[in-house]
C-alpha cells in the first residue's frame, strides 16, 4: 500500500464518509491534476467527473488562475480585513455585484458554502427583528430535502434527515415546503416515460399551491416567515432535484407578496453551472441561476465555484436596505457581530478574478455550450438501461437516478449501496464521481473535451450494467 495512503487511513477522518468502509480498502490518492484529468500516487489517470465535488470550473492547473495566483504571493498572501480593506477583494466585490446584476449592493465575504448561507441567516434573522417587532422570534422556509450546509443555522434551514437528523436537538425550528420532485411527486398523474420527467408530468401545480397555503397559514398565526430559503432551479444534496420551468417565479412571487425575504443558495448553482440558456451569440449569458426567471433575492449565497475550486472562499451578497438596517453610532451596537479570520482573503481573491474573466470569455461559452450539447445527447443513450429511472440535466449538472424498476420507479435501499456501487465500477473505467444516495452525478468541469465526456458517460452505463450483473 502507498505510504500516503497509509497515513491517511491511520490519521485522516473523511467527511460524509462511512469510515468502517473506508478502512477495508486503499484509497485513490490524488497526486496531480491537469485540466479535467486526475493523477493518482500510482500514475493512473481517472476523469474528474463531478469537478471536485461540484468546484473546479475550469479544471484543474490553469495557468490564468495559476498566475492570478502567483502574482498576488508576490505581494501578500492574507491580512485581516478586520479593520483593513486590500485590493483585490475590493476589486472581486464590485465585480460581482456586476456580474449578478440584481439590484444586489454590498458583499460580506466568508469562507465556504456553509458560512454565505449562515451570513445570510443572521442578517435576516436581525434585519427582521429590526424592522418588525423586536419580541417577534423570526422563522424561516425551505424546501423539502433542503441542505444548505454544516454550521448549526444552515443545518437548521435544511429538511435531509439523513444528515441533519443526529443533530435535532441542537438546532431551532424551520419549516418546510414540498420540493417540486416532480418524477416522485404525488400529485404527478403520469406513468413512467423513458424521458425526464418534468417534460411529460401531468398535474395543476399543486407543489405551488403547497408554498402559498404554507404561507398564508403563517399569516393567520401572526408571526410571518423573515425568509424564504432555496436552491435556484435544482437541488443539490436533496438528489439533484431539478424545478420545472416557472416554479421559481411563482413561488418567490408568492414569498415576496407575503413579506419574506428571499436567500438563494447559489454554492452550487452559481457561475454557469446551471445556465440552461446558453447561446454563443449572447456575449453576456446570465452567471447565475436567479437570473433565468429574473427572480431578485435579497441575500445571494455563492461559494464552491467562485474560486474555480481553488481555495476556500465565499460570499453573500445582499442589498443597500439590508446594509443600512445595521448602520449606527457606535454606542448603539448596530454593528454585524460576524466574522472570519480569513474573510476577503487576498489569493482566493484574485483566483476569483481570473475565474470570472474566464468566465466571461468568447473561448469559455463556446466550450461551454458544445458541452452542455453534447451532454444532453450522449444522456439519452441511457435510457435503455432499466435501472435509469429518472435522468434530470440543468445546464451542466446532471443526476441520473438508480431504480430497481423503472415501470414503477421502486428505489434501491439504502443498504443495498447502489450509488456507491456504480461510482466504484466507474473508478474502475477511470472516472471518478461520487453519488448523492441513488443519484450519479455528472458535473463535468468546463474544459472537459469531447471524448472525455463520451468515456465519463461509457463508464456511467458500464456501472448501471455491472450494478444489474450483480444484483
Amino acid at each position: 500500500m502507498n505510504p500516503f495512503a497509509q497515513l491517511d487511513r491511520q490519521f485522516v477522518w473523511h467527511p460524509f464518509t462511512q469510515m468502517r468502509d473506508w478502512l477495508k480498502r486503499e484509497p485513490i490518492v490524488i497526486a496531480s491534476g491537469k485540466g479535467a484529468v486526475l493523477r493518482d500516487v500510482h500514475g493512473r489517470e481517472y476523469l474528474d467527473a463531478n469537478s471536485s465535488i461540484w468546484t473546479s470550473l475550469h479544471g484543474h492547473n490553469h495557468p490564468k488562475i495559476n498566475s492570478a495566483i502567483q502574482r498576488q504571493l508576490k505581494k501578500i498572501a492574507h491580512s485581516s480585513a478586520l479593520g483593513f480593506a486590500n485590493e483585490p477583494a475590493s476589486l472581486l466585490a464590485g465585480q460581482l455585484l456586476q456580474v449578478a446584476n440584481l439590484k444586489l449592493k454590498k458583499v460580506f465575504f466568508s469562507d465556504d458554502g456553509s458560512t454565505a448561507l449562515e451570513v445570510a441567516l443572521k442578517l435576516a434573522y436581525e434585519f427582521t427583528r429590526r424592522a418588525r417587532d423586536q419580541s417577534v422570534k423570526p422563522r424561516f422556509l425551505s424546501l423539502d430535502g433542503a441542505y444548505h450546509g454544516d454550521t448549526i443555522g444552515a443545518v437548521s434551514l435544511g429538511h435531509l434527515d439523513l444528515f441533519h437528523q443526529a443533530y435535532g436537538g441542537m438546532l431551532f425550528k424551520t419549516d418546510k415546503v414540498m420540493s417540486p420532485y416532480c418524477y416522485r411527486c404525488p400529485f404527478n398523474r403520469a406513468q413512467p416515460e423513458r424521458d425526464d420527467a418534468r417534460n411529460y408530468r401531468k398535474c395543476h401545480w399543486e407543489c405551488v399551491g403547497k408554498v402559498e397555503q404554507k404561507f398564508s397559514a403563517q399569516k393567520k398565526r401572526g408571526n410571518f416567515y423573515a425568509a424564504f430559503v432555496f436552491e435556484p432551479l435544482m437541488q443539490g444534496a436533496a438528489g439533484l432535484i431539478p424545478q420545472p420551468i416557472g416554479w421559481l417565479k411563482r413561488v418567490t412571487d408568492i414569498a415576496r407578496s407575503h413579506g419574506a425575504l428571499l436567500i438563494a443558495d447559489e454554492v452550487m448553482t452559481g457561475f454557469g453551472r446551471t445556465n440552461s440558456k446558453l447561446n454563443i451569440k449572447n456575449s453576456k449569458p446570465p452567471l447565475f441561476a436567479c437570473q433565468q426567471e429574473s427572480v431578485q433575492p435579497d441575500f445571494l449565497c455563492v461559494a464552491k465555484g467562485l474560486t474555480g475550486g481553488y481555495l476556500p472562499m465565499a460570499a453573500t451578497l445582499t442589498t443597500q436596505k439590508i446594509f443600512d438596517a445595521f448602520l449606527g453610532e457606535y454606542e448603539e451596537f448596530k454593528t454585524f457581530f460576524h466574522g472570519h479570520s480569513f474573510t476577503g482573503n487576498q489569493l482566493g481573491a484574485a483566483a476569483s478574478l481570473a475565474s470570472l474573466e474566464l468566465l466571461q470569455s468568447k473561448s469559455s461559452l463556446r466550450q461551454r455550450a458544445k458541452l452542455q450539447s453534447q451532454l444532453q445527447k450522449e444522456l439519452q443513450t441511457l435510457w435503455p438501461l432499466p435501472h435509469v429511472g429518472d435522468i434530470r440535466q440543468v445546464g451542466l449538472v446532471a443526476g441520473i437516478e438508480l431504480v430497481k424498476n423503472w415501470r414503477t420507479r421502486e428505489p434501491f435501499a439504502l443498504r443495498e449501496r447502489a450509488g456507491i456501487r456504480v461510482c466504484e465500477a466507474m473508478a474502475r473505467h477511470g472516472v471518478l464521481t461520487r453519488p448523492v444516495g441513488n443519484v450519479i452525478v455528472l458535473m463535468p468541469p468546463y474544459c472537459t473535451t469531447p471524448k472525455q465526456l463520451s468515456k465519463m458517460i461509457f463508464a456511467l452505463a458500464a456501472g448501471v450494467k455491472e450494478l444489474a450483473e450483480g444484483l
